[in-house]
């Protein structure tokens, strides 16, 4: 079935990294998202592990401000409507967030990392 190719594909994505070979992997892991988002929808959690796992190729090839979009913008809404605030995976989106602005090269607003922070562990 096509989750199970999904899943296959995602470790191959994993495998693709540790081996140093980001390029390929951060294609795969587009793609990925794009078909967990096309079955499943963008609420579901398996569309929003798969996107961040996305966000996180991102921001290790250094598309901060993609990684960032993404997480801001579409998993982290969409993990606190389906999966309330308290869920793993929306504390982990949150958690995403403040470690891009904390380790983002032009990023200034540590003060907004440390809340994000804050919020994760409370």
């Amino acid at each position: 079935d096509e989750q199970g190719i999904l899943t296959v594909q995602s470790n191959l994505a994993a495998c693709l990294a540790d081996l140093g070979r980001h390029d390929e992997a951060l294609v795969l892991k587009r793609e990925i998202y794009a078909r967990r988002v096309a079955i499943n929808g963008a609420s579901h959690v398996e569309a929003i592990g798969s996107g961040n796992n996305l966000a996180l190729s991102l921001r290790r090839m250094e598309l901060w401000d993609e990684a960032a979009t993404l997480l801001r913008d579409q998993l982290l809404p969409a993990a606190q409507r389906s999966l309330g605030p308290d869920h793993d995976f929306t504390l982990n989106v949150a958690q995403n967030i403040a470690l891009g602005l904390m380790f983002e090269p032009e990023c200034d607003d540590l003060l907004e990392a440390e809340t994000i922070m804050l919020d994760v562990v409370e």
